[in-house]
C-alpha cells in the first residue's frame, strides 16, 4: 500500500466540478460530482470536449454511461487515533476512526467534507480515495495504557464506516476490537455492514461484561432504493440478518434510522421499527437528514438524477424542517429539524417504537472490569 500525501494545490479558481453529465450515472457511486474544496485556492478540471466522440476514452476514464470509478487506497500516517467529541447532540467523548473516506458512497453522508481537509473532494474523491490507518490498534493499545485514561465508552466510528468493504482485507477494526477485548475497554460499533458479524466473538466477550453495543444502521426496506442511494453498503435484508447474529450472540444492538429523508424513506419509519425489533434490536433512535457544506451539493444532484419526479418535494419538505434552509447546525436541532413535518417525524418515531417496546437509548455501557493492556501491566512489575 502506497503511503497518501496531501494532494498539491489545483490549477484552476474554486468552482463545482462535475464528473458525469447529467442524468448519467458512475456504477457503484453515490456521488457523480466532484465539489469545490473550499480549502483550496485553485483546482483542477479534466476537459474532454476535444475528446467528446471518443466513447472508450471516455469510458476509460469513467466519464458518461455507467463506467466505474476506480478505488484508490493510501495510508494515513496519523501518530494519533482516539479523537475527543465536544457536541452535546452526541452521546459519546471519544470515538476512533480507522479509515478517512467510505467506499459505502452514500448520498447523504454528512462526513464527506472531512475530506476537503486532505484536499480531497467531498463527492467522488470521498468514496474512491480511501485512507487507511494501519497503526491504528498498536496506538489504540498505548491510549488505554496512559495513567491519565479514566475508561469510559469508545466508539467506532464517529465518522466513516469502520466496516466499510477495505476492512474485509485489512482487518484493522477487528485487531483495535481484539485490544479492547484484552482491556475490557467498553465500546460502541456504528456501522450498516454486515461484515461487523465477522467480529462476533470479540464483541461476544465484549458483551460479557456488558462492554459492547453495536448500533445498526438502517435507511430504508427499499433495496432498489438502497442501491441507488448507498451502493456499496449492504442490504436491508442483509443488515437484519446482521441484527439476528448479534442478538443471537448476546451483543446489544441499537437500530439507528438515518437519516430520515423527509418525502424519501419518512414513510417506513414503521416498517424500518417493527423490522428491527422483530430481528432482536433492543432500541432505537433516529436522526433527520443533514446536508453540512459539499453533502448539499452531492446529495441534491444525485436526488435529481436518481429520482427527479420526488426532488421538488424532498427538497421542499427538507427546507420545511430546517427554517427554509437545507442545512441547520445549531446543537439541538441539527438531529431532529424543526417545525411541523419534524414534529410529525417525532412522534411518528416515538409511538412506534414504544409500540415495540424499544427504548430510545441502548442500556449504558460498564467500565467496571476494564484493565490495562497485558504487556504494559507486566513491563511496569519489572520497571
Amino acid at each position: 500500500m502506497l503511503r497518501q500525501t496531501q494532494l498539491p494545490p489545483t490549477d484552476r479558481p474554486a468552482a463545482a466540478r462535475q464528473s458525469a453529465p447529467a442524468g448519467q450515472r458512475l456504477a457503484g457511486r453515490g456521488a457523480a460530482c466532484r465539489p469545490a474544496n473550499p480549502h483550496l485556492p485553485l483546482e483542477r478540471e479534466d476537459d474532454y470536449e476535444h475528446l467528446a466522440s471518443d466513447a472508450d476514452f471516455l469510458a476509460r476514464r469513467g466519464v458518461g454511461g455507467a463506467a466505474r470509478q476506480t478505488t484508490r487506497y493510501g495510508e494515513d500516517a496519523s501518530r494519533s487515533i482516539v479523537n475527543r467529541n465536544d457536541s452535546p447532540d452526541l452521546p459519546f467523548r471519544w470515538s476512533v476512526n480507522p479509515y478517512r473516506g467510505c467506499e459505502h458512497g452514500c448520498s447523504y453522508c454528512y462526513a464527506r467534507p472531512t475530506h476537503e481537509f486532505l484536499g480531497l473532494d467531498a463527492g467522488l474523491g470521498f468514496e474512491t480515495q480511501i485512507l487507511a490507518k494501519p497503526a491504528a490498534p498498536e496506538l489504540f493499545r498505548k491510549w488505554l495504557d496512559r495513567p491519565a485514561w479514566i475508561p469510559e465508552p469508545i466508539v467506532f466510528s464517529g465518522v466513516t464506516d469502520c466496516y466499510q468493504p477495505l476492512e474485509r482485507k485489512l482487518e484493522i477494526t477487528r485487531r483495535c476490537l481484539a485490544v479492547a477485548a484484552e482491556c475490557r475497554q467498553p465500546v460502541g460499533v456504528v456501522t450498516k455492514n454486515r461484515l461487523v458479524t465477522r467480529d462476533l466473538d470479540l464483541l461476544s466477550e465484549l458483551a460479557e461484561h456488558r462492554a459492547a453495543v453495536v448500533a445498526i444502521s438502517l435507511t430504508t426496506l427499499d433495496t432498489g432504493l438502497a442501491r441507488r442511494m448507498e451502493p456499496r453498503t449492504s442490504t436491508p435484508d442483509a443488515r437484519l440478518e446482521a441484527i439476528r447474529e448479534l442478538a443471537g450472540a448476546g451483543v446489544p444492538v441499537h437500530a439507528m434510522l438515518s437519516p430520515v429523508i423527509p418525502g424519501l424513506n419518512d414513510h417506513e419509519i414503521p416498517a424500518l421499527i417493527a423490522a428491527a425489533a422483530g430481528a432482536g434490536a433492543g432500541s432505537a433512535s433516529y436522526t433527520l437528514l443533514r446536508l453540512p457544506g459539499s453533502v448539499r451539493e452531492v446529495f441534491l444532484e444525485w436526488l435529481r438524477r436518481c429520482d427527479p419526479d420526488r426532488a421538488p418535494r424532498v427538497e421542499a419538505l427538507i427546507r420545511g424542517a430546517r427554517g427554509g434552509g437545507l442545512n441547520d447546525s445549531r446543537f439541538g436541532e441539527r438531529m431532529r429539524g424543526a417545525g411541523a413535518y419534524a414534529g410529525q417525524v417525532s412522534r411518528t418515531f416515538r409511538v412506534f417504537a414504544a409500540r415495540h417496546g424499544l427504548p430510545l437509548a441502548p442500556q449504558p455501557l460498564s467500565a467496571r472490569d476494564f484493565r490495562r493492556p497485558a504487556g504494559q501491566r507486566q513491563q511496569r512489575l519489572f520497571s
